[in-house]
């Protein structure tokens, strides 16, 4: 079975009215979130993809409900490397722990219209170009090898190449006001700091769809599928930032498993014509390695001062 233009109106539907409720209603008034918000927050995120999930298999059955699940947490999964890099970035402009919320209430709107054109790019040179597929797989290979051999790189947010087109034509002002992304000065309109940090995470996201979006196009070729399965991991990814955040000493393996599921999905990309790894071997395999991963870092201690 294949997905109606009415289910896409479904998911529109609900997607329009849960961030209507979260960012319009709970969420409206700038807050530093506490780790016990954030966590009730991934919960609640979590268990509304769980029930999409079950509504994906009552309509188009119990595969692409797997297909669906296994996507959904390899792009969660793959997220997590992802929001360390957004806490450098809030460390480096400074950003009060009020404003971020804002900060990724907007990344996160513009990361899931920056997906759909990306994710059917993607399914339509996978369909055009077979090859492309073998491209796909060996570029997760290589940044999986990169990310496991590679220490935690600088990052100087303030050289990134889209702050710096953008500065050709807007000029910045180093003064911030409050929530404000823009400000008049001196009779001309000036971008704030607040709105160099969304920049930067906007382009930041940017670099990591390179690469998970082909990774969860070794999961499933559906575009409802991959598309679904991104945005639900999306729209977590705001409490997700901020748990990490409360937390993130305790996951310092957590890196070496996402590299090894980048070489895995790349991997199984490359054998696709060869020999297809079932979709339940994979969702298992993903969950193991996370959880390996996790346990290790919970009982292996860091000697290091």
């Amino acid at each position: 079975m294949v997905s109606q233009p009415w289910m896409w109106a479904v998911f529109a539907g609900l997607i329009g009215l849960v961030l209507f409720v979260d960012l319009g209603v709970l969420n409206r008034r700038a807050h530093a979130v506490s780790l016990k918000e954030a966590s009730s927050w991934c919960a609640a995120w979590v268990s509304l993809a769980l029930l999409f999930c079950g509504w994906v298999s009552h309509r188009l059955g119990h595969d692409k409900s797997l297909e669906f699940l296994t996507a959904y947490v390899l792009e969660y999964s793959l997220s997590v490397d992802n929001m360390f890099v957004f806490i450098i970035i809030f460390d480096y402009f400074s950003v009060p722990r009020s404003l971020q919320p804002r900060v990724l209430h907007w990344g996160i709107l513009g990361a899931v219209v920056m997906r759909l054109i990306l994710i059917f790019a993607g399914v339509r040179l996978i369909h055009a170009f077979h090859w492309i597929i073998y491209v796909f797989g060996a570029m997760l290979i290589v940044t999986g090898v990169k990310m496991l051999l590679q220490e935690d790189a600088r990052i100087e947010p303030d050289k990134n190449p889209v702050l710096k087109l953008f500065r050709k034509v807007m000029p910045f002002t180093a003064k911030g006001d409050g929530e404000a992304f823009f400000v008049k000065e001196d009779a001309r309109w000036a971008a704030t700091p607040l709105f160099a940090t969304l920049l930067v995470v906007e382009a930041s996201d940017l670099v990591f769809a390179v690469d998970s979006i082909p990774a969860v196009l070794a999961i499933s070729a559906d575009p409802f599928i991959v598309y679904t399965s991104n945005v639900f991991a999306i729209l977590g990814l705001r409490s997700l930032f901020f748990l990490l955040a409360g937390v993130m000493g305790l996951f310092r393996f957590l890196k070496v498993g996402i590299s090894v599921i980048l070489c895995y999905v790349g991997v199984k990309m490359l054998l696709v014509d060869v020999f297809k790894i079932p979709i339940a071997a994979s969702l298992g395999v993903v969950a193991g390695i996370l959880a390996l991963s996790v346990l290790a870092s919970v009982l292996i201690k860091d000697k290091r001062p």
